[in-house]
């Protein structure tokens, strides 16, 4: 699925210099996470010997995700009478997980909903930096507790993957990247909600024209694949993936229209090519990671595969929130 039509119009999408202007005020508050040349056996056996591939390693973010990003912009122009009555958020567990680093380090606090089934690692490290954990069995009832609270507490919502000072956030992982690794002919980046892959697109078409960004989805969260085909924002009925991080029920306007702009083409994947993917992870680069981390290697080496042999490709790696007993669990099930 591509992105040929044209997009809808944008209200003043971030310029580059908003970008870079982003990244200083964000400052030591985030990492600039390193990228990794991935070679060896195990990747060349996958894509071959002279495919290039470069891992942007944003597990190693504060709070095990690239959320914080998007977090902190958001809780950062806040007034101080807003940071003083606290922030509320709903996800699958790193964007909970994100509010409370966030929360914390802007001596704020926090009250995150979650979804029941999030992973327990996730929820002790909500509740570790400080933040109060409400857990909601279904994804769509658990927005509607948000907002409740919102409401009634005089918390500030910040949205899980929507709106601009969000895709400032994300921005800067594709400005990082952009710099770090000259001359890239493709750049694989998951999506969930939209926000990671809008941001990290549009940088990296500002620095790299001619480098292809391809969006990755699991084949049972595929808001974004809906969204792409109706040309404005659809949701889906139910989430039906193991890679709960990228179970968003739907797109948004702004993230949507971000994606639709820079996002050059669209790709599904199963879970058992995630699970596959967090083996090879595992084995070839050590690295233990949850599905959604596992997604854009997952694309690289099934429906990307050949398109982009003998390219030089970045691979989103955009964090990792799992217990040791569930990462065994999913890789022993491939």
């Amino acid at each position: 699925m591509t992105a040929e039509d044209v997009a809808p119009p944008i209200d003043t999408p971030p310029t580059l210099d908003e970008i870079r202007d982003a990244r200083i005020r964000l400052g030591d508050r985030v990492r600039e996470t390193p990228v990794w040349r991935w070679q060896g056996q195990e990747i060349e056996s996958e894509v071959g010997p002279d495919t290039e591939v470069f891992l942007k390693l944003e597990l190693f973010q504060f709070a095990g995700t690239f959320k914080p990003r998007g977090a902190l912009l958001n809780m950062m122009a806040l007034s101080p009478g807003a940071l003083a009555r606290g922030v509320t958020g709903v996800s699958a567990g790193n964007h909970a997980v994100a509010l409370g680093y966030a929360a914390r380090t802007l001596k704020s606090h926090a009250k995150v909903v979650m979804i029941a089934t999030a992973n327990p690692a996730r929820v002790a490290a909500c509740r570790a930096y400080g933040a109060e954990v409400a857990l909601i069995e279904d994804v769509h009832e658990a927005f509607e507790e948000v907002h409740r609270i919102e409401r009634e507490e005089g918390r500030a919502f910040i949205h899980p993957f929507e709106g601009r000072n969000t895709a400032l956030g994300t921005a800067t992982v594709g400005l990082e990247l952009a710099t770090q690794v000259a001359e890239l002919d493709a750049v694989i980046v998951p999506v969930g909600g939209g926000g990671l892959c809008a941001g990290v697109s549009q940088a990296v078409k500002l620095l790299q024209p001619k480098c292809l960004v391809f969006g990755v989805e699991p084949e049972g969260a595929d808001s974004m694949h809906r969204s792409f085909a109706a040309g404005e924002p659809r949701s889906i009925d139910k989430v039906r993936t193991i890679a709960d991080s990228l179970g968003a029920p739907y797109a948004a306007p702004y993230s949507f229209s971000l994606c639709r702009r820079y996002v050059d083409e669209l790709v599904l994947i199963s879970d058992d090519a995630m699970r596959r993917s967090m083996g090879l992870l595992f084995r070839g680069m050590k690295l233990a990671v949850e599905p959604a981390a596992a997604a854009a290697t997952a694309a690289l080496c099934g429906p990307l595969r050949e398109r982009l042999r003998g390219r030089r490709v970045g691979v989103i790696v955009c964090g990792t929130n799992i217990d040791a007993s569930t990462f065994g669990q999913q890789i022993s099930l491939v």
